[in-house]
């Protein structure tokens, strides 16, 4: 399995097509700079004669701040401190952290863009989480109370679609509670799993259409050369294609009774032995409360803007990912390599959910998170 350590430097010139590796000649550094996290190597491709730093196309590219201190405020983004708290730490701007984390998000989307493809999952769980921006309530609504596609502040949502086998966070996006965001979520799943998994959720209606419009069959008919109109094609769900609901009936906020409601594919969930259930969707609902500030409840710390609670949803999702072991999936030592460490005599191997599912070989470090480099997709694997 290759890694984030074992790629070499891309070239930042765009007419330079391929990709460049110290072993294979490409690239050597030619000189050394001084910074306040310390030296800094200058590299020269020789295919183009162009000349790039080592921090290129990195977090850390072109900032005048100390990395550990860069580090320090993304860190304290995810264990659910907010902004005011950060910068009386660690004298920086609000501004100054919010322009740390733009940085962090579009390097969580290349790593999400690059890792998460072809996922061998078999079930899906779908779910929205609710939260507001700027305001619990938005300046406009529809006859359900929920804020307009467009609307930028009032109640939004988070919505999640998770692969239980490997604890794995396939996509994660902010909007408010239509039909629109819905057929969103369920494209970017299908872009990044590989065949027809089953998919879970709860009794919200807008999944169904849009599952549809993402897995179907479209059947045409041949013109049978009589008067009137020629049949319509007709498109229709694929047959591979399982789903099932789980359905709350609550009351004043109190649940009262679940049932489950296999909607698509009965025969074939019969056949997988799946159990319908949101149970660990709604868990990663609760991780992310409790990690990022702006989702805890009764708090004065939220979102002033969608776009805000957009990177630190993605950045969350990549650290999630590849840089956070998940205990339910640690396994356990052998015996001839628990090796004690003083006190300490390890008994587990940690695992994330990306090496659960064959993405990376290691737990990730937060600074390999901040500056992983990866070969340019070609549009063969863009496309599938």
């Amino acid at each position: 399995m290759r890694t984030p350590k074992d790629w070499g430097q891309p070239c930042p010139n765009p007419e330079c097509v391929h990709y460049n590796r110290m072993q294979q000649g490409n690239v050597s550094a030619i000189a050394t700079y001084l910074t306040q996290s310390g030296t800094r190597r200058i590299f020269r491709c020789h295919t183009c004669e162009t000349q790039f730093s080592e921090t290129r196309e990195t977090v850390f590219f072109d900032l005048r701040t100390a990395e550990d201190k860069v580090m320090m405020a993304l860190k304290m983004l995810l264990v659910r401190v907010d902004l005011a708290g950060i910068s009386f730490v660690l004298g920086v701007t609000e501004e100054t952290v919010l322009a740390w984390l733009r940085r962090a998000a579009h390097q969580a989307e290349a790593i999400n863009r690059h890792l998460l493809r072809n996922l061998p999952v078999t079930q899906v769980q779908l779910d929205e989480m609710w939260n507001f921006i700027a305001r619990k309530h938005a300046r406009e609504t529809d006859e359900a109370g929920e804020s307009g596609p467009d609307g930028e502040d009032g109640r939004q949502w988070i919505w999640v679609s998770f692969a239980p086998e490997f604890r794995l966070m396939i996509a994660a996006v902010v909007g408010p509670r239509t039909l629109d965001m819905a057929q969103e979520v369920v494209a970017v799943t299908k872009a990044r799993v590989a065949g027809i998994p089953a998919f879970f959720s709860d009794g919200f209606t807008c999944y169904l259409a849009a599952l549809i419009a993402a897995f179907h069959v479209v059947t045409t008919f041949a013109r049978t050369g009589k008067r009137g109109r020629p049949r319509q094609p007709l498109c229709a769900p694929h047959p591979d294609l399982v789903y099932g609901q789980l359905v709350k009936q609550k009351k004043q906020g109190k649940l009262l009774t679940l049932s489950t409601r296999v909607v698509l594919g009965a025969e074939r969930l019969t056949h997988l032995g799946f159990t319908i259930s949101t149970a660990l969707v709604e868990r990663v609902n609760l991780t992310l409360r409790q990690a990022l500030a702006p989702l805890a409840r009764k708090t004065s710390s939220f979102c002033k803007d969608r776009e805000r609670r957009r990177q630190r949803v993605v950045f969350f999702q990549a650290f999630y990912n590849v840089a956070r072991p998940h205990m339910s999936l640690r396994q356990p030592l052998p015996l001839h390599e628990r090796t004690r460490r003083g006190a300490i005599c390890p008994r587990w191997q940690e695992r994330t959910p990306a090496m659960a599912a064959g993405l990376t070989d290691h737990v990730w470090t937060f600074r390999e998170l901040l500056t992983a480099k990866f070969e340019p997709l070609d549009s063969q694997s863009i496309s599938g």
